[in-house]
């Protein structure tokens, strides 16, 4: 279930799973969430506007109570940052805290936000990476990362001014901070891989 909480790209991401092999359903019901085997939470835009419309839905509690009793989550680039303890993005605003670390601003002379093609440097193995290489590219937009206060949760990184997290894993939970559904064949196998970790 693509959880719909006023985020955008809902229909790019839906698409995405479809050409995966996996139709998925939008909601923005608390209630629906109940019934669903696998989470996702994509998004684009404000991360303490995302964190208010979640609270202020319900659709945050009800997360967090699935994710609790061991349902599969992923957040997709906002989504993966909304994670996280909280976010320095135009003040502090808590996250949902299931992973700890903070979601900190590109300093320095770079170009923000990063939109393009960027490499991703592999970690470690596992079944959400299976299929991709070092060096691969996917498609990434974002101003701010995530950084992680335990490096191991950090399944791969990538280079924009220094390294910052890619995609990341903790037991039941998932993060990719570029766009899957952008980022053509590799990205769609991102997407099969979580429906398959959904299946098992």
């Amino acid at each position: 279930m693509i959880i719909d909480y006023g985020g955008g790209n809902l229909r790019s991401v839906q698409n995405g799973f479809a050409a995966a092999g996996f139709p998925t359903v939008v909601s923005d019901e608390p209630h629906e969430l109940a019934a669903a085997d696998g989470l996702v939470l994509p998004g684009v835009g404000a991360f303490g506007q995302a964190m208010k419309n979640l609270q202020e839905s319900g659709l945050g509690q009800s997360l967090l109570r699935r994710v609790a009793a061991g349902v599969p989550l992923l957040g997709i680039c906002l989504g993966l940052q909304l994670l996280f303890e909280k976010s320095e993005e135009k003040g502090e605003h808590a996250g949902l805290g299931l992973i700890e670390g903070a979601v900190l601003p590109f300093s320095g002379a770079l170009k923000v936000p990063q939109i393009g093609w960027n490499q991703l440097s592999i970690r470690r193995e596992h079944p959400l990476l299976e299929g991709i290489r070092a060096g691969d590219y996917f498609y990434f937009v974002h101003s701010f990362y995530a950084s992680c206060t335990d490096p191991a949760v950090v399944l791969a990184s990538a280079d924009y001014g220094g390294d910052f997290p890619a995609v990341v894993q903790k037991d039941h939970l998932f993060g990719v901070q570029f766009h899957p559904e952008k980022s053509s064949r590799l990205g769609l196998e991102i997407l099969r891989n979580f429906g398959r970790l959904v299946e098992c």
